[in-house]
């Protein structure tokens, strides 16, 4: 593999870099590790239990609509449980027959299948179902909630914006949380900690477990943004608390072990308990970038060959195009497969960071002036986000801008522990 040739070298400076800068330890494995081998998942044992109930139920009423969307629910969970795939699906289809057995005029489950759809990366599918829920009327707050969410995941940021006042209300949870996501958009990381803490508040005075652990979770990702380490991590064993199976969290102290403490070994350790019952690709090419870290070539290429192996499914669709976008963009045999795959993203949705994996793209085929008149028209000044920032940085630097290049270079060094030490180590090249 060409790339892990250049990895390795990334990997020697930012390990003499590291020797310089012990970070202070933030976690303590005691705590976490509490939740690692949990034997007894009660949120998916209630859920099959759901599932056996609702089947048979509906085996014996076929015209009972409303059990498909029983059924639809408990398979989301399992999804949400397992990372499985096949239940995400199953959820689709009975969603599906839901919404056929009521003529597509039930706006709850137009909204239901719709949230289906944004799993799934279907964005567009997803805007036709909220447009002809707010067609139809009923619950129309919850429904202007999901067009503010569908407008941004696909980069109409001003329609978005207007749906965000249309539910503007700084004592409710669903707008607290969707204007803490519009701040992260803007880019002001402290409005969007500060409104994300409020909608906590709520959530903890309401007392309802999956909100809780919703807004945990989402608070630790923010204030890791932020360089908040110690904060972040306190937040997913917050979550862990609620709910000791819940994979995310688990992923995001790995995360912090390894990003922030530079303990590949313990990460690697936490990940592999994780992977032992949920099934989401993404963990296999964390564990494939931990391995390169470290420089343990076989099991970069095992777990790079899980995660090719899985995403090979058809039923996953779209939604793992920008992992495989990344993953292939260095590799010049892959150009033509990339390039179509990048475009495909860019007409899912049109935004800064989906132009700015196409652009990505162009530079590592050698077309550098593409990469930049890309970047120029549809990045620059549109995001915040370190990823598309560090690919323009790139950019900037090879196409000999190295006044521009080198003002990223601060910024995105601030961004280290979000980016991981092998990106880092890239950075302190520009």
């Amino acid at each position: 593999m060409q790339t892990k040739t250049i990895i390795a070298l990334f990997v020697l400076v930012v390990t003499m870099f590291s020797c310089n800068e012990t970070p202070q330890k933030v976690t303590e494995k005691s705590q976490y590790s509490a939740f690692l081998n949990t034997t007894d998942n009660e949120m998916l044992r209630l859920a099959k239990q759901d599932v056996t109930f609702w089947e048979k139920k509906l085996e014996k009423e076929p015209n009972q609509f409303p059990y498909l969307a029983k059924l639809a629910a408990s398979q989301t969970v399992l999804f949400n449980e397992t990372g499985i795939i096949e239940h995400l699906k199953n959820a689709e289809t009975y969603l599906v027959e839901a919404n056929k057995s009521t003529h597509y005029n039930n706006a709850g489950y137009l909204r239901s299948l719709a949230r289906n759809y944004i799993s799934q990366h279907r964005f567009k599918e997803a805007l036709e179902l909220v447009e002809k829920a707010e067609t139809i009327g009923e619950n129309l707050r919850a429904t202007q909630c999901m067009l503010f969410d569908v407008h941004l995941e696909l980069g109409n940021y001003k329609v978005a914006e207007t749906y965000l006042a249309k539910i503007e209300d700084f004592k409710d949870f669903d707008f607290l949380i969707r204007i803490a996501k519009w701040s992260d958009h803007k880019g002001n990381l402290d409005a969007t900690i500060n409104y994300m803490e409020r909608a906590k508040d709520i959530a903890e005075s309401s007392n309802l477990k999956g909100m809780k652990q919703w807004v945990y979770t989402n608070l630790a990702d923010y204030y890791g943004h932020a360089g908040n380490i110690k904060t972040s991590y306190n937040y997913y064993l917050k979550a862990l608390q609620l709910n000791p199976n819940d994979a995310y969290a688990k992923k995001g102290i790995a995360w912090i072990v390894y990003s922030y403490e530079k303990n590949p070994d313990e990460a690697l350790r936490i990940l592999e308990t994780v992977t032992a019952t949920y099934n989401a690709p993404d963990y296999y090419l964390l564990k494939a970038e931990i391995a390169a870290f470290k420089e343990d070539d076989t099991l970069e290429e095992t777990q790079l060959k899980f995660y090719k192996n899985t995403v090979k499914n058809p039923l996953y669709g779209q939604m793992y195009n920008a992992h495989n976008i990344l993953l292939h963009a260095e590799e010049p045999e892959h150009f033509d497969e990339v390039l179509k795959t990048a475009f495909s993203e860019v007409e899912n949705r049109a935004t800064p960071q989906t132009y700015s994996l196409l652009a990505w793209v162009y530079l590592n085929n050698n077309q550098k002036e593409n990469a930049l008149t890309i970047m120029q028209n549809h990045v620059v000044g549109k995001t915040f986000e370190p990823e598309a920032l560090y690919h323009l940085a790139e950019i900037y630097k090879a196409n000999n801008m190295l006044s521009e290049a080198k003002k990223l270079k601060q910024e995105l060094l601030e961004s280290s522990f979000e980016l991981g030490p092998i990106t880092t180590a890239k950075i302190e090249n520009i």
